[in-house]
């Protein structure tokens, strides 16, 4: 079971080469000198006899690119060596394997016309050659060698067919699954961001005009001032709790509640402790320009993820390359830049790093989520860089 399944690889992968070896090995076969049992001794091979045998089966070499004219071309050989009193049992197998390489390469119709004019002539060969009738068993089992194959050729034909079928089935059916779900999660974000949307506009719009009501109010008239932030109280309570319902949704059922958080939130206040915590692996140097001030929050989150997913990565591609990383305040926001030489001469080589990675989109959709841009790719003097920006006008902080 083994060499044949080795055989079977060797056939998909190499198919010219299989056939070339059928055709040596059927040619070898064919020339060995055996009388057939209780028979006359059979006349010795002539070079015409060899020539014959050398272009029947050598034709078997290209009969899945050329099925008909290598089927015709055995045909013709084991013909003449019928009639020139040269066939031999191995030899007239040519035809059949050529028969059936026409059925799997071919329609039906033409399978069975071919196969069946084939064996006509080869019959009317063998009957002029034995001296017998149609109906002499030599004859009827020569015919039935093609009947065989043709038939045995039209199922493996017929098989692949249907296979081929399921797989495009299976194929098309991945395809439009694949197709379903993304469109239902495109529709389920932006049903989400409407609702959004809707509930945080329409709150944080009475918020504000009722905050700007109680200030106006707040000395001359108290009481009303009052009223006005009982208005903001109720708003912000309803849009937290319009929120958690929005966002109750997106946790999967059975999904167990979060810890409560034990660390500071995330902040580039907090980015000499992220550095130093890469620092033990490979050394990391980084530098911080312009004027250093608070940022929103979003903005804050963003950048110190993306530079924490940078070094994670620089990490696991590149272990022990040197790492920069460069932080920038100007105007209209922060600059992140995050670059590695790649591995060392000596070093570990790198593993694959796509442009299209969990990470680098996880960090592309932060830097965009606040309104910034984000490009990363290999540097042409080696190694990886992220670069980043991130909107923070200063009158905005």
């Amino acid at each position: 079971m083994g060499r044949l399944a080795d055989w079977r690889r060797v056939a998909r992968t190499h198919p010219t080469v299989a056939d070339a070896l059928l055709a040596a090995l059927l040619f070898a076969v064919s020339l060995l000198p055996v009388n057939p049992p209780g028979g006359p001794p059979r006349d010795p091979l002539t070079l015409g006899a060899v020539l014959l045998a050398l272009i029947g089966c050598g034709a078997l070499a290209v009969r899945r690119r050329h099925p008909l004219p290598v089927l015709a071309v055995a045909l013709v050989a084991v013909i003449l060596s019928l009639l020139s009193h040269q066939a031999r049992g191995p030899f007239v197998l040519s035809v059949a394997i050529a028969a059936y390489t026409v059925a799997t390469r071919t329609d039906r119709r033409t399978a069975f016309l071919a196969g069946g004019v084939s064996a006509l002539l080869l019959g009317a060969a063998g009957v002029a050659t034995l001296g017998v009738g149609w109906l002499d068993p030599a004859v009827v089992v020569l015919i039935l060698w093609f009947g065989v194959a043709v038939a045995f050729g039209d199922a493996v034909r017929s098989r692949r067919a249907y296979v081929a079928v399921l797989e495009e089935r299976a194929r098309r059916a991945e395809r439009t699954r694949e197709e379903e779900a993304r469109r239902r999660v495109a529709e389920e974000r932006l049903r989400i961001s409407r609702e959004l949307h809707d509930v945080v506009a329409h709150h944080i719009a009475v918020i504000n005009v009722q905050a700007g009501v109680a200030g106006h109010l707040l000395r001359e008239r108290p009481d009303a001032a009052e009223e006005a932030l009982g208005h903001v109280r109720s708003a912000s309570r309803s849009v937290l709790d319009e929120l958690g319902a929005l966002l109750g949704v997106l946790r999967r059922d059975g999904e167990p509640e979060p810890a409560a958080p034990t660390e500071p939130a995330p902040s580039l206040n907090r980015l000499d402790a992220l550095v130093e915590g890469f620092s033990a692996g490979q050394p990391v140097r980084w530098t911080v320009g312009g004027a250093p001030r608070p940022l929103p929050t979003a903005v804050d989150v963003a950048a110190y993820r993306i530079i924490q997913e940078s070094l994670t990565n620089a990490h696991r591609h590149a272990p022990g390359a040197a790492v920069a990383v460069r932080l920038r305040y100007d105007p209209e926001g922060v600059t992140i830049e995050v670059r590695d030489d790649g591995v060392p001469a000596g070093g570990t080589p790198p593993t694959p790093r796509p442009g299209g990675g969990l990470g680098l989109l996880g960090m592309r959709e932060r830097a965009e989520a606040v309104g910034g841009t984000f490009t990363a790719g290999p540097r042409p003097e080696g190694g990886f860089a992220v670069r980043a920006q991130l909107p923070a006008p200063e009158e905005e902080a």
